[in-house]
């Protein structure tokens, strides 16, 4: 009877974490856009290490 208990009780929790995985994130297609703004964009390697590949900021112009 223990073991048919445990069997239920791990099949539950099984289908319960698919459930969940299932659930969560993003829906619908994966696409590049095509707006002009996406250029400006960071890159993923951009976002894990910022400091490194960070572009030098144009100088501002005394008034």
């Amino acid at each position: 009877m223990v073991k048919v208990f445990q069997i239920l009780i791990r099949t539950f929790a099984l289908a319960v974490s698919a459930a969940a995985l299932a659930g969560c994130g993003q829906r619908g297609p994966l696409y590049l856009p095509a707006v002009p703004e996406a250029t400006q964009r960071a890159t993923l390697p951009e976002t894990l290490s910022p400091l490194e590949t960070a572009p030098a900021a144009p100088a501002s112009a005394p008034r």
